[in-house]
């Protein structure tokens, strides 16, 4: 029989099925609160720059509050820093994982017990390939015979539309105050720098250029909208030059209501 007794516990927090805060991550936002740079602090825990930045949208974009904001210029050049929400959720996530080794200390002595809550996890663990994600609450059902638009309230700054079956409304128990989990695949959004477009698009997002990681053919460029969350979209290097974008650019992102998908778990 294996030996339980000596497993280690990590607390993983979840958001509704999709992975929100773990040790890593927290790890990650304690290295940004010592050192005060995502690059100094993805170093210290051996992560990637672009990890750590993609990290740090992902936990800004579930987070009902920011967790990360980051500041550009200034005498010292800028740099990243947690919120008091951001500080408040590490150390609650630290106390309650001591907490929780203790209940797996207990745990670890049912073996038959340990496997079952393993099966758990892995039924309600949901991954998915879209870039954007956003945690909100439906503000408004607009239905028809066919489909219904739906109405999404990000936080006080942002919010989406998506269109989506009216059967899909009834199978999903949508309704005003829900919350859900609106996913936007990156190669649906269109970026422009002008404020009045000939787009037909029912989502705009303004923002503020934050990155630009180049490959040989596309990019992916990543807006930093108000309240920190961040939208990613992937647009052609030729795309690129001919709008003149560069880190700190005032953008928007565009895309219609058809490409948001919604989850409910």
């Amino acid at each position: 029989m294996e030996n339980f007794s000596k497993l280690k516990a990590h607390l993983l927090l979840e958001k509704n099925g999709l992975s929100f805060l773990g040790d890593h991550r927290v790890m990650l936002l304690e290295a940004i609160a010592t050192h005060g740079s995502i690059t100094s602090a993805a170093k210290a825990i051996g992560m990637s720059y672009k990890a750590a930045w993609d990290t740090v949208d992902t936990m800004n974009n579930l987070s009902d509050h920011p967790l990360v904001r980051r500041s550009t210029g200034g005498r010292h050049g800028g740099g990243t820093a947690l919120t008091e929400h951001g500080q408040w959720l590490v150390k609650i996530f630290r106390e309650g994982e001591k907490k929780f080794q203790g209940v797996m200390e207990d745990l670890a002595t049912d073996r038959e017990g340990f496997n079952h809550l393993q099966n758990i996890y892995k039924r309600f663990s949901m991954r998915t390939s879209a870039r954007n994600q956003f945690s909100g609450k439906i503000k408004k059902i607009s239905r028809g015979s066919v489909n219904a638009e739906i109405k999404i309230s990000l936080d006080d700054h942002n919010e989406i539309v998506s269109v989506i079956t009216a059967e899909s409304v009834e199978l999903m128990e949508l309704e005003i105050g829900v919350e859900v989990y609106a996913l936007i695949k990156a190669p649906s959004i269109l970026l422009t720098t002008e404020a009045s477009t000939q787009f037909s698009a029912e989502n705009r997002l303004c923002g503020v250029i934050s990155r630009i990681q180049a490959g040989e053919v596309n990019a992916a460029i990543s807006l930093v909208l108000p309240n920190e969350k961040t939208v990613t979209s992937i647009v052609t290097l030729e795309t690129i030059g001919k709008l003149e974008l560069v880190v700190g650019t005032l953008a928007q992102a565009v895309f219609t209501s058809s490409t948001v998908i919604l989850a409910r778990i």
